[in-house]
């Protein structure tokens, strides 16, 4: 038997794993012990302890353990891949929490302090932990590794200005809707054009991103609050890029 070899017992207190979730990764086939002693106890070598790894990584990031087990048994799924894929993940969380914790500690020494909190920053505070919450709902781990990763190609300057941007064009946009202007309107036509381009610089031209952009717009309100837009503006450019394609 290759390297050293550790019982089910040993392993769970190890890792920190419980034994009966051990013994149903290998009921499901999703880890199996390798080995046995010469008394017939199962063993776990150190491949399957790498395997270990990979699977709770992966059940960190979101992933059921059908679609674990479908991963790994992915001949071209290499376990520096998976570590890597967690390690992102982590990374981009730690970001996403160090801003949070910024705005946290602005606001704990106001408090403490002089200074006053106004209700404006408590309440954007609020409305980025939610705004946070619900991209994690709606968007898969890959998902939100892919967003990340392009924010960091586009960087930050052009961040900013695609959101001035989005901002202009939202305003621009719904004048045109309370004016009552086709759809087909050769202005309307050329935002709804500018509309795509800015979400295909968003998701990178990932059309999964983008059904779950939309299915996230449509059903959360506080989302569609934020970024200034409404369900009659939606239904409006829908209109616009119907006809841009007809």
């Amino acid at each position: 038997m290759p390297g050293e070899c550790w019982t089910v017992g040993e392993l769970a207190r190890r890792t920190g794993l419980t034994v009966r979730a051990l013994h149903h990764y290998d009921e499901i086939g999703l880890l199996r012990p390798a080995h046995r002693s010469e008394a017939g106890y199962r063993l776990y070598a150190p491949a399957e302890v790498t395997r270990l790894l990979q699977i709770q990584s992966l059940r960190q990031l979101g992933f059921s353990l059908t679609d674990i087990r479908a991963l790994l048994d992915r001949p071209d799924m290499a376990p520096r891949q998976i570590v890597a894929l967690h390690l992102r993940h982590l990374e981009d969380r730690i970001g996403r929490e160090k801003e949070l914790a910024g705005r946290l500690r602005a606001l704990a020494w106001k408090l403490d302090s002089a200074a006053d909190a106004s209700a404006a920053e408590i309440a954007q505070t609020i409305e980025v932990m939610n705004l946070t919450e619900k991209f994690q709902e709606y968007f898969t781990p890959e998902q939100l590794d892919e967003i990340h990763r392009r924010a960091e190609l586009v960087g930050e300057e052009r961040i900013r200005e695609s959101e001035a941007e989005w901002a202009t064009l939202i305003a621009a946009m719904r004048a045109a809707l309370e004016n009552g202007t086709d759809p087909a309107d050769d202005n309307v036509q050329a935002m709804a054009t500018r509309w795509q381009g800015l979400i295909r610089e968003f998701s990178g031209g990932n059309p999964e991103i983008e059904k779950t952009m939309a299915e996230m717009y449509r059903n959360e309100p506080k989302v569609r609050d934020f970024a200034g837009v409404d369900p009659a503006l939606l239904d409006y450019v829908g209109k616009a890029m119907a006809a841009r394609q007809s």
